[in-house]
């Protein structure tokens, strides 16, 4: 089997991957997934696809990871390994979607308006 990339995207926060078959061993910027992120939540939400469709133990996965917060982060990584699961095939996609794997979510943050304290906030409105 030849090597699957793909790519998942969350708020500022953008997961390249390079799937190909092996042991289950995922590195994220030439680093164990469990070093990168330390928290079990965040590994859990990395490896909902796999565990999903129980090939959790037949792919090795090496990640470019770059921008955004750790969250995001593991969301785009999520989005990524559902997408390189796809390609390789086509069947899983409606349990994948069910689950909500297969949606890249488009929430950014808003941008600061001017004259404001924030993108929606205001300052204290003073009558005298």
């Amino acid at each position: 089997m030849e090597v699957i990339n793909a790519i998942g995207r969350r708020k500022a926060a953008v997961a390249r991957i390079y799937l190909s078959e092996g042991k289950g061993q995922i590195t994220i910027n030439k680093r164990a997934l469990e070093v990168y992120f330390p928290a079990a939540t965040l590994q859990y939400v990395v490896k909902q696809p796999l565990e999903l469709l129980n090939v959790a133990g037949n792919y090795d996965i090496k990640v470019n990871l770059d921008g955004g917060g750790i969250k995001g982060q593991a969301e785009a990584l999520r989005l990524a390994i559902s997408r390189a699961l796809v390609k390789i095939n086509a069947e899983d996609k409606s349990a994948l979607r069910q689950s909500g794997f297969m949606t890249r979510d488009s929430r950014v943050v808003e941008r600061k308006k001017p004259g404001r304290p924030k993108a929606r906030k205001r300052f204290q409105f003073s009558k005298r």
